[in-house]
């Protein structure tokens, strides 16, 4: 019984009740003006659903009065611009006047029947019911609270029964449903690709500042500690660059990531690692300007995740780098000898990023031991 009785305490049962109110405001005027002609706002309904703003009023309304304790309604959130979704506005714009009508003349005209019913019951003869013999009065009083019974079922029902149509009809469709996953994951690529892009730069910067201020307080050399301060200078601003492009994608949207850096700027890559007391031996073939802008944008990252690594894990130690770009082929090598013969990490945020920039470029990588003590990173990108 009290679960019967608890739509009584919602809101949502009087928005609702507004809700299917709303259209009869309107249509209630013609109809005292012509009563001989009630379709006449059914036909009007038809071309003010097609318009494509139409299903958007819509959905605003359904929003406020059918489901307003809801956060997110499963509704559509743009015009409709298939004609298949525009008949369907059209088709609830029919349903919503016609429950709207049937609930107008429920919540009229049954409040005045358990009046009539309560007024015969005490001896009061009204208008409203015709004359009867043969019941005494009394019995209209037990009568009486079944109007206002079904005029509550009436209100929570079609207002159950309304909000469910409105979830079909005003709701996304397919192809809608389709295109907002789509958004999202290239939502959700973007954001990864933005946080590789922190990780790999900050990353880096933070690895060299760490190496950096770690030799030169162990050298107790001012000329090392010059160069080493210099060095953590540069690769400071370099990274406070990087963040600032990104930051500046979060903001704009269509902003284009040509100002991203790329192979042709692998000098500084070296440089930085050199600057950290590692030996880097460099090896750069082929035409690395006229790669496509992709492969040699994540090719830098690439190499700059391989030679944080190796003053990450391994420290100052020699690392020879190969980048070479023949035969439709970017071949990206860092290899690193092992310290102590241990084993570096083969698992890690880093060396999953190498891995996932490969594989979004088609391409295929290899970090491991290089079965001869070594660290071996090795990316083969194609460049068609």
């Amino acid at each position: 019984m009290v679960r019967l009785l608890r739509p009584l305490l919602r809101g949502r049962t009087y928005t609702r009740l507004l809700h299917m109110w709303v259209p009869v405001a309107a249509v209630s005027v013609w109809w005292w003006v012509q009563p001989e002609l009630p379709w006449v706002p059914l036909v009007v309904l038809v071309p003010v659903g097609l318009l494509p703003g139409a299903r958007v009023a819509e959905v605003m309304q359904a929003r406020l009065l059918l489901t307003p304790d809801e956060a997110e309604p499963d509704f559509a959130t743009r015009p409709a611009t298939a004609w298949r979704d525009r008949w369907r506005t059209v088709l609830w714009l029919e349903i919503r006047a016609l429950v709207g009508a049937v609930v107008a003349f429920a919540t009229v005209w049954l409040p005045i029947t358990a009046y009539a019913l309560a007024a015969r019951a005490v001896g009061h003869r009204t208008g409203d019911l015709p004359p009867m013999t043969g019941p005494p009065d009394w019995v209209f009083g037990l009568l009486a609270p079944l109007p206002l019974v079904a005029l509550y079922a009436v209100v929570a029902g079609l207002g159950a029964g309304l909000t469910g149509v409105a979830r079909r009809l005003l709701g996304p469709s397919v192809a809608e449903r389709l295109a907002a996953v789509e958004e999202r994951t290239e939502q959700l690529l973007e954001r990864t690709r933005i946080a590789r892009e922190l990780h790999d730069s900050i990353g880096h910067a933070l690895t060299v500042a760490v190496v950096q201020a770690g030799a030169a307080r162990a050298a107790n050399s001012p000329e090392f500690t010059e160069r080493a301060l210099a060095a953590v200078e540069e690769t400071g601003r370099a990274a406070l660059e990087d963040l600032e492009r990104v930051l500046g994608v979060l903001r704009e949207s269509e902003r284009p990531a040509s100002a991203r850096p790329t192979l042709t700027d692998a000098d500084r890559l070296l440089e930085s690692a050199r600057a950290s007391g590692a030996t880097v031996d460099a090896e750069v073939t082929g035409p690395l300007e006229t790669l496509p802008g992709p492969v040699s944008r994540e090719g830098y990252r690439i190499l700059q995740e391989a030679l944080t690594n190796v003053l990450r894990h391994a420290g100052a130690v020699p690392a020879r780098v190969r980048v070479a770009a023949a035969d439709g082929l970017l071949t990206l090598e860092v290899r690193n000898p092992l310290p102590d013969g241990r084993t570096a990490p083969g698992r890690g945020s880093g060396l999953r990023g190498i891995r996932e920039r490969a594989a979004l470029l088609g391409g295929r990588a290899h970090t491991g031991p290089d079965g001869a003590g070594d660290w071996q990173v090795r990316v083969e990108l194609p460049l068609g």
